[in-house]
Order: C-alpha cells, then sequence, then structure tokens
C-alpha cells in the first residue's frame, strides 16, 4: 500500500484575521497573479506580529516535509523591532526560517507600516468598497483636504488612520471582510507597494503558470 502524503503548495503564517483573510482572497487569484493554481494553507499565529517575526521558524518547522514552500507575512508596526526597515525584518525572518529546513523554500513578506498600505490604490473599486458614494466629494480629494495625504502622493501618510477615518465618514464598521472585498476587487497590478510587488514575485518564481 502506497502511504506517500503529497506536499501541498504553500503554507502562510500571518499575523491576524486581516491579512488572512486578504492573502486568501489573492492566492485565489491565481490568473490575476500570473500563477498556476495552487494548493494552500494560511495560518493565524496566536502571537500575532512579535510571533511572526520571532517565532515563525519554530511554528514552520514541523510543515517542513509537507509544503513545497512557505511564506510569512505581517506588520512592522507591533511587530516590537520597529526600528528596522522592511527589508531588515524579512532577512531576520529568513535567515532563521533557512536553517530550519526551508533553505531556499521561504519568503517573508512585512507590511510596511501596516496592511492597510495595500488598501490604497487609484482603482474605483477602493471607494465604491469603503462606501464612498456618488454624493459625496472625491475620496482622493476629500483625503488632501483633511490633510490624510499629500497632494500627488499615491499613498495616505498613515494608511490605517486614513482607512479607519474614511470608514467613520461612510458610516461602515471596519472588519476584515473590507479587505477581502479590496483583495478580490482591486486590479493586482495597480498596486505599487514594495512589499506587495515581493509578494508577486517570489509566487510568480515559485509557481509560475505553464
Amino acid at each position: 500500500m502506497n502511504t506517500t502524503v503529497r506536499r501541498q503548495d504553500l503554507i502562510v503564517l500571518v499575523a491576524d484575521l486581516d491579512i488572512e483573510v486578504t492573502i486568501k482572497t489573492i492566492l485565489k487569484r491565481a490568473r490575476s497573479l500570473g500563477i498556476r493554481e495552487i494548493s494552500f494553507q494560511v495560518d493565524r499565529f496566536v502571537k500575532h506580529d512579535p510571533g511572526c517575526y520571532r517565532e515563525a521558524h519554530d511554528y514552520l518547522r514541523p510543515f517542513v516535509r509537507q509544503f513545497h514552500y512557505a511564506m510569512v507575512v505581517f506588520d512592522r508596526h507591533g511587530c516590537g523591532r520597529e526600528e528596522r526597515s522592511r527589508e531588515q525584518l524579512e532577512a531576520d525572518v529568513e535567515s532563521r526560517l533557512a536553517p530550519s529546513g526551508w533553505a531556499e523554500r521561504a519568503a517573508a513578506i512585512v507590511l510596511d507600516p501596516e496592511l492597510e498600505v495595500w488598501a490604497w490604490s487609484r482603482s474605483p473599486e477602493v471607494p465604491a468598497v469603503l462606501g464612498w458614494g456618488d454624493t459625496k466629494t472625491d475620496l482622493w480629494g476629500w483625503m488632501t483636504e483633511n490633510n490624510l495625504i499629500d497632494s500627488g502622493a499615491q499613498k495616505p501618510r498613515d494608511p490605517k488612520a486614513a482607512l479607519r477615518r474614511a470608514l467613520r465618514t461612510t458610516g461602515k464598521r471596519p472588519s476584515a471582510s473590507i479587505f477581502g472585498q479590496l483583495a478580490q476587487r482591486v486590479g493586482l497590478r495597480r498596486c505599487t507597494d514594495p512589499a506587495f510587488d515581493k509578494l508577486k514575485t517570489t509566487l510568480h518564481r515559485w509557481f509560475a503558470a505553464e
């Protein structure tokens, strides 16, 4: 009897529910990512951002033979080492993952400063998801008038604060479903965030469409 268990493609360790919903939704958009359909598992770490930074290698070690690749996704703000850059934090995590059995099969994605930075693009789907109706001032003009974004900038200075204030204005409550809707509806080519670029590049390198 053959008892060999087939490896799944990818396991992703994330810091919270918002990131979990976002990553699950994005990974289901294989065609938009330019990758093949993949099998994946997304685990939410109870120790949140600090745990993902310090202990991802320990958490993921038991999965070395169950998955071909591993990824860790967490916020820079709240990880406990905010004095380090996004790139430094990613390198720290990857340097611990490699000797724990993953070698070159793992990557860290650090959201700088937080997941909300991915929410902001010039897509018309953003105001639609946030409940910004046609009767209100243009969302980007409103942010400029309220000193949330610099004129001509692509992202608000504080993406999380801007998102929370926009939702208060439209009467919508912050929830993971909002991130899921944005991840589903906004074109993946519109996001110019460096961490998102790394996510797409890494997935394409691992799972390029045949």
